[in-house]
Order: structure tokens, then sequence, then C-alpha cells
């Protein structure tokens, strides 16, 4: 059967992304956050063609600008002024995280299906402020992560649905 299957950044431990760029733009921060910086970047797409998970993307063209977006320095935090030439990729609002705040995805999420958090602290939560365990969520619910057998350390965990006629995929 049909189903949603984000594929946000994995935030890899092991990111292949990062050990092909060839000027440090894309790296790893302390907390785990993958980030890019498009003030570094030159746009030859290594990193595209090393992430297994398809989740970065080229700049061909000048994204559009809000006069918002315009008025702001440039921050490797929050990505934007978006450029042309460059790579994009779901960076997870580190700046919002930084707050205590969830990203915009799972702030969006008004099912509660998206679960944010520290796992070192093992404790997500979700668009509805569900506060849980996140050791005892994936054992409880049976999560996963994608293609996991590459070695690449994803840290983003699926969790299979509920009341599923079908199985979920294999990664």
């Amino acid at each position: 059967g049909a189903y949603w299957f984000p594929r946000p950044c994995m935030q890899c431990d092991n990111t292949p992304c990062a050990k092909v760029c060839p000027v440090g733009a894309t790296f790893k921060r302390e907390d785990g956050i993958v980030l890019v910086d498009q003030e570094r970047c030159i746009g030859c797409r290594y990193c595209i063609a090393a992430c297994p998970y398809g989740s970065r993307s080229f700049n061909w063209a000048e994204p559009p600008h809000t006069a918002a977006e315009l008025s702001q320095p440039y921050s490797v935090e929050l990505n934007y002024p978006h450029r042309r030439g460059v790579v994009e990729k779901c960076i997870f609002c580190p700046s919002l995280a930084r707050e205590g705040k969830l990203p915009g995805c799972a702030a969006a999420c008004r099912m509660g299906a998206i679960y944010f958090g520290d796992q070192v602290e093992d404790v997500v939560k979700n668009y509805s402020g569900e506060t849980v365990s996140f050791t005892g969520l994936i054992r409880e619910k049976g999560g996963f992560r994608f293609m996991e057998e590459l070695g690449t350390e994803p840290r983003v965990w699926y969790l299979p649905p509920r009341d599923r006629l079908y199985p979920a995929p294999k990664g």
C-alpha cells in the first residue's frame, strides 16, 4: 500500500557528505547537527553524490526571496538568504533547537507524528507537547533507521505506521 515516507537529512554520525566536501562547507556540529555553510560551498555537488538518502538539493537558479529574508545577515544556522549555485538540505532548524523549540517540521505536524529531541538525554517531544523516552518509544513502537546497513549511523528514526494493513518497507 501507499505510504508517506519523509526523507530529510539523516544527520548521520558517520557523514559521507562531509567526508567528500573539498572545502569543509559541510560539517557536523558538536551536538550532531550536520550543516552546510553556503558561504564556503563551491557548488561541486560531491555531497549530493555521496549522500545515499537523496536528501540534498542544488540551487540551479536564484531562489525566491522575501524582504524579511534579505534583511537578515547570512547565518549558517538558518541557511538564508538562500543562494544560487550552492547545495541545501534540511538542517533541523538548529537556531530553534538552541532555544529549546521544535524544528519547523515537528512544530507544524498537527498529528504529533514527528518527535524531536536529544538521543543522549533520551528525551523526545512532539507538537502536542508529549514528552517521552526516546529508547522507550523506539523499543515500544519498533522504530528503525532507513538504510542503517550502510554504516552511516543515521540519527533519524522512523516508527512504523499504526494499524497498517501492509508491513513497512524494508530499508
